[in-house]
């Protein structure tokens, strides 16, 4: 008898394709919502704002006399029929050029006080002999300098009115967002006054400056708008406009502006003194890597790593080189920017507390900030100090040669330095990797100073028996400290 086995194909449920279809109607429900919230956050004109800021933005235009040359003058074949025209027309009477010439520039910025204070860009007045002020409602003025601050490409204006002058306040650029909306104002290109709008496209931008918070935009900025005004929606200033990234010289939705906070800071110090007064720690700092931590025991890369104490404050309130700043003045350190920001905005002559990272274990130190531009005048003043260039032994990938007298005269050093000169690297070395060179001096190995080759290999030898695998090392390069952690593994 044969049988059959009969299969059937158990029928699909239709509550799976229902609970599909209403997730997917859903999401699509919820994806109009924020496009239409998107529309109705998105402002339907700038118009209302323009008219209300305009009449504070003014437009800069600078002369320099420039003294002209020989050089300047055109030259014609001896004897041409012009020659003698052209001799009496540019040398004066003792044969010297006597029209000098009078450069233009222009530029923008913007009222802040109504009694006349105005700041735009340092690079917007540098050198100038006129500074020419022209408001949105035609009025023309003339103004004086009243101080600069290059650091941050911030500079101070004053005019003076029988009337009161409209102005613009300052907003906080922290509490403004990537996708924010922004309009900056200005005169691009001498076109006279022009509004642009975008969005903040990034913030705590860095290009090139110690005191760098650039809030980053696609706002259209122009040559022309150098110093004019960063608004946010309320009407407030949250950058100065500085800068633009473009390899064609016109705006390609990168521009950059000073943040306000750092702006203002600047502008209150020019009002009160003429010049900055940043506080001043006197040592020289620099990044940590994985390495570098891994081998002085911090947990992870963070703060600022000490190279070189100078002489004043924090010397004299017991840092040393090695020593990784954690925290300072109740605020934590995460790497070299922050804390050259925070130190210079700490003020000058006040006690501060510094948390720093020492022989594995935290150390509070009191420092009385100095005046950073005190100490730069001063330097200024001091001849540099002769450069280190190279020297030799062999360890770790590293030929090394123990400093004598002698080759401490012939390479420009005092009588004190001690350490070991790199004389050659090998190329496949991890040591050519972190960019050791010839010439460079070793002073220290994990934090200890070091006299000979055998110093270095005794303190190798410890972080190994510690269960470290790396070895960190002080070098110098024409006076410049860093560390630098050296594998330890075979």
């Amino acid at each position: 008898m044969m049988s059959y086995a009969m299969t059937t194909r158990p029928r699909r449920s239709g509550i799976p394709q229902m609970l599909l279809a209403l997730t997917m109607a859903l999401v699509f429900v919820v994806s109009q919502v924020a496009v239409a919230q998107a529309q109705v956050n998105r402002p339907e004109s700038f118009a209302d704002l323009a008219e209300r800021v305009s009449p504070a933005v003014v437009n800069i235009t600078t002369t320099t006399t420039i003294e002209a040359r020989l050089d300047d003058a055109p030259r014609l074949p001896e004897g041409s029929p012009f020659e003698d025209f052209f001799r009496d027309f540019f040398d004066g009477p003792e044969g010297r050029p006597n029209r000098p010439r009078r450069n233009q520039a222009l530029g923008s910025g913007f009222v802040i006080s109504d009694d006349g204070y105005i700041v735009t860009n340092n690079h917007v007045i540098e050198g100038a002999d006129e500074i020419r002020i022209e408001f949105f409602s035609g009025l023309e003025l003339d103004a004086e300098l009243v101080g600069t601050d290059p650091a941050t490409d911030i500079a101070l204006l004053k005019v003076d009115h029988d009337a009161l002058l409209p102005f613009v306040p300052w907003g906080d650029a922290e509490a403004a967002r990537v996708g924010d909306w922004v309009i900056a104002v200005g005169n691009p290109l001498g076109q006279g006054f022009s509004v642009s709008a975008g969005i903040i496209s990034a913030r705590g931008r860095a290009l090139q400056g110690n005191y760098d918070d650039y809030i980053q935009t696609d706002a259209a900025i122009n040559r022309g708008n150098s110093g004019g005004p960063l608004f946010n929606m309320d009407g407030e200033v949250i950058g100065v406009n500085t800068a633009i990234l473009s390899p064609t010289g016109g705006s390609i939705g990168i521009g950059f502006a000073m943040s306000s906070n750092v702006a203002l800071n600047v502008v209150d110090q020019l009002q009160e003194f003429g010049s900055t007064r940043r506080g001043w720690l006197g040592v020289r700092i620099q990044d940590l890597t994985e390495e570098m931590a891994e081998a002085i025991g911090l947990d992870d890369p963070r703060g600022a790593m000490v190279t070189d104490v100078m002489e004043g404050p924090s010397l004299d309130a017991g840092m040393l080189a090695g020593d990784v700043i954690l925290r300072f003045d109740d605020g934590e350190v995460r790497d070299t920017r922050m804390l050259v920001r925070r130190v210079g905005d700490a003020g000058v002559g006040r006690d501060v507390e510094v948390i720093v990272f020492r022989s594995g274990e935290e150390v509070a130190l009191t420092v009385t900030l100095g005046q950073r531009e005190l100490f730069e005048a001063a330097a200024r003043e001091t001849a540099p100090s002769p450069s280190a260039p190279p020297e030799p032994s062999s360890f770790l990938g590293m030929t090394l040669q123990e400093l004598d007298d002698t080759l401490r005269e012939e390479l420009g050093l005092t009588a004190s330095t001690t350490g070991l000169i790199v004389r050659a690297v090998e190329d496949d070395s991890d040591a050519a990797q972190k960019g050791i060179l010839a010439g460079d001096l070793i002073t220290e190995a994990n934090q200890q100073p070091i006299t000979s080759i055998e110093d270095l290999e005794a303190l190798a030898q410890q972080a190994r028996d510690a269960g470290r695998r790396s070895l960190l090392v002080l070098l110098r390069r024409d006076s410049d400290p860093r560390f630098v952690a050296l594998s330890l593994e075979e």
